[in-house]
């Protein structure tokens, strides 16, 4: 009995992997057909087995009949049998097990198959990851950084409360430097002195220069044009140090929001017989001088003095000039 019993559970074990390489083998389609087959296998060596157990036994053999897989083989028997039949059940739960597990696999796969990728939306993700990291990158290069703008603003204000000056914001448009020289000029009294006739305007009223000529308004225009003026008529002054031609450079001056600088600094404290002292964003303060005041007594040249804060980093253009102005 026992090495019948042995053989029994060899071909137990045999066709239950013929049952698993079978179903794992199964697609939709021919699941149910392979499903049946297995079945048939299952009860065909069930009977099989049973009928071999009653020869052994000396028993007749009888017909095989329906539901036989869930009968037992002998309550009298010994444990053997017993073993025997429990193992046949742990063969059949695994068989159903494997079954199940092989069904969800095939769903899972037929889902992942139907469902298209949205493009669209992967790019989109991708792009948001790269911007993410961008930002990132950008945050912690800013955190490395130095603080240029306020250290700058830090040093500058150390520097008016030394010099008992007082900042005077002008508007950061690319006339920065000829509009606080207008509003200082309008300060202490010494006026624009433009030409009206070398002022290009739309139109040509009274009313109109005057307008451009105040400093409330467009005084920059008029400044622009003095320094403009000065520069040509002293081109051997100015032109050596231009890279381009001078008529290009003076029109520039005179009719675009071009930045001012060193030239202009000089022209406009020649033509203006003005001292400009420009504050610079490390503490220094750079001189100009008026050029020829002879004329002037000490008394008039030291009214005489213009003071410019000049900005590195603090404005979001770029380079900038506000107007100062002495403490009352």
């Amino acid at each position: 009995m026992e090495e019948l019993q042995a053989k029994h559970r060899k071909e137990q074990r045999d066709l239950q992997a013929r049952i698993t390489q079978k179903k794992k083998s199964a697609t939709k389609k021919t699941r149910k057909g392979i499903n049946d087959e297995c079945e048939r296998l299952q009860r065909e060596l069930a009977e099989k087995q049973e009928a071999e157990i009653r020869q052994l036994n000396g028993e007749v053999p009888e017909p095989p009949v329906d539901g036989l897989d869930d009968l037992a083989l002998d309550d009298g028997r010994d444990g053997n049998d017993a073993d025997e039949k429990e193992e046949k059940k742990s063969v059949a739960a695994a068989a159903v097990a494997e079954e199940k597990k092989s069904e969800e696999a095939e769903e899972n796969t037929t889902a992942t198959r139907g469902k298209k990728p949205n493009r669209q939306k992967a790019r989109l993700a991708r792009r948001a990851a790269e911007q993410a990291a961008q930002a990132q990158a950008a945050a912690d290069e800013a955190a490395n950084q130095t603080d240029r703008r306020g250290n700058e603003k830090e040093v500058m204000d150390a520097a008016f409360k030394k010099l008992g000056l007082q900042e005077l914001e002008i508007n950061p448009d690319g006339h920065c430097l000829y509009s606080a020289i207008a509003s200082e000029l309008d300060e202490m009294q010494l006026g624009l002195r433009p030409d009206p006739s070398r002022i290009v305007l739309p139109s040509t009223t009274q009313s109109r220069i005057d307008t451009v000529t105040s400093p409330k308004h467009d005084g920059y225009r008029a400044v622009r044009a003095v320094a403009a003026d000065y520069i040509l008529e002293h081109k051997d002054d100015f032109e050596p140090f231009m890279e381009e031609p001078l008529d290009a450079y003076t029109r520039k001056i005179r009719l675009t929001a071009e930045w001012g600088g060193q030239l202009e600094l000089q022209a406009i404290a020649r033509a203006y017989g003005v001292e400009i002292n420009v504050v610079q964003s490390d503490g220094r303060i750079e001189k100009i001088e008026p050029g020829d005041t002879d004329d002037l007594d000490e008394e008039e040249r030291n009214k005489r003095k213009i003071w410019l804060a000049y900005y590195r980093h603090t404005y979001g253009l770029g380079e900038h000039y506000n107007a100062l102005l002495k403490k009352p």
